[in-house]
């Protein structure tokens, strides 16, 4: 099939994407599979010792199109075996270095079999691994007001003092700690975000210039200036913010979008920029490919907190992958053991283009516990997970009340100079 025909049934702009690889910005994610002739897949080879450069690419340089790496002789030939042999089009290929594979996303021929091709490629041993294009959401629910905000709201914060992040800000703002924000876009432009990032990566493509709803509400919460005479307090006002987009969309009223492609970039991205903490304010499908490259990111120590969805329980990605720090929305009243809870209704935090919104969903919890993970190690590098867990959650495998901040970092420091928290007899 003409690969300009191709493009005009991907989200505009993908024909950019055949051409190169995960770290080029502004690359255009696939469309849903309604609007596809044929379904999505994803599959990956061994990458080998010999490898293939684009045309005056320099070897040292970063993936596909920025850095030239095309994959080994090996790879590309079993890739290309693979598609002539099964009727695959290629969509775009990527190398993840850390897993040494060669991913392709790859089209099927219209009416084709998913579930039978799929079982087909897994027991071809070229194949690494073969699975669907799995599709994810933002788990925030719909804005329940429009209003902007001019004026400081630190009052309003409900969430920001059920964790009494001001008690442990006395200690710690997060300073020096980077947090991977892997959503929508965030609007580094507001006010309350101004100078708070680094970088900005785009792998969903067609990105809105001054953000997008979701990753600034995300962002808000947590990293929101403190004490600039303007808008809210974020719950670690000194951390340093990684946008690396991954989703789409998210209007009022609207879950944004991701899916395994998306995901896999960024999480490879985060891999490569090594933040000490990613928040992942969404769910889907158990992914296999995306559960590799989370094992990755939590064998090297960084932090990965994940929402969980309304039902409170921890079978989906990203909460299902142990080491994970699963957060529910406290207000459910429904979580599952080993399932952290924090504030995740009627959140007042940023929306883009400078305002301030209420939001609701587990994705502001998963946000709230990020800001306090980042007070945690800013005081201790060394805090993995399990580590995270025991302190944010006390003795009891479920509690009743949210993570308390100041808590936690008195369990970390005992007598810590300066930190004064408020009674909360189910935290002590």
């Amino acid at each position: 099939m003409p690969r300009a025909e191709l493009c005009r049934w991907l989200l505009g702009g993908l024909c950019a994407l055949l051409a190169g690889c995960a770290a080029a910005p502004n690359e255009t994610a696939p469309k849903a599979a309604a609007d596809r002739p044929g379904p999505l897949i994803i599959i990956a080879v061994a990458e080998g010792a010999s490898t293939r450069g684009a045309a005056g690419a320099s070897a040292r340089a970063d993936y596909r199109r920025a850095g030239g790496y095309n994959g080994s002789d090996g790879a590309l030939d079993a890739l290309a075996a693979l598609q002539a042999e099964n009727r695959l089009t290629e969509v775009d290929a990527w190398t993840i270095p850390t897993l040494n594979w060669r991913c392709a996303l790859l089209q099927a021929a219209a009416g084709a079999d998913t579930a039978a091709l799929l079982q087909r490629l897994a027991q071809d041993p070229r194949v690494a691994l073969a699975q669907p294009l799995n599709e994810f959401e933002t788990l925030a629910a719909p804005a329940t007001t429009a209003a902007a905000y001019n004026d400081p709201y630190l009052s309003l914060q409900t969430g920001f003092a059920a964790i009494d992040a001001a008690g442990a800000q006395r200690a710690s703002r997060g300073d020096g700690v980077t947090v991977a924000v892997i959503d929508t876009a965030l609007d580094p432009q507001h006010p309350d975000l101004l100078g708070r990032t680094v970088k900005s990566r785009d792998f969903a493509g067609q990105g809105e210039g001054l953000g997008e709803r979701h990753g600034t509400e995300v962002a808000g919460i947590i990293a929101a200036s403190a004490n600039n005479g303007i808008g809210i307090v974020g719950v670690a006002p000194g951390v340093r913010l990684l946008p690396l987009r991954a989703c789409w969309g998210g209007g009022p009223g609207q879950a944004a979008r991701c899916n395994s492609f998306t995901l896999a970039r960024a999480l490879a991205a985060a891999l490569a920029e090594g933040p000490d903490i990613v928040n992942l304010s969404l769910a889907g499908p158990r992914d296999a490919l995306l559960e590799k490259l989370l094992a990755q990111l939590l064998a090297r120590g960084i932090v990965v907190v994940g929402a969980v969805p309304a039902a409170g329980t921890r079978d989906s990605f990203p909460a299902a992958l142990p080491g994970v720090l699963a957060v529910a929305a406290a207000e459910d009243g429904n979580a599952a053991p080993g399932v952290l809870t924090a504030p995740g209704r009627r959140v007042l935090t940023l929306a883009p283009g400078g305002g301030y919104d209420y939001a609701s969903g587990s994705s502001m919890a998963a946000a709230h516990v990020s800001g306090v993970v980042a007070l945690l190690r800013a005081l201790d590098r060394r805090l993995d997970g399990p580590a995270l867990q025991n302190l944010l959650a006390g003795p009891s495998a479920v509690s009743a009340a949210p993570v308390d901040a100041c808590v936690a970092l008195q369990r970390l420091r005992p007598g810590l100079p300066g930190l004064s928290c408020a009674a909360n007899p189910l935290l002590h």
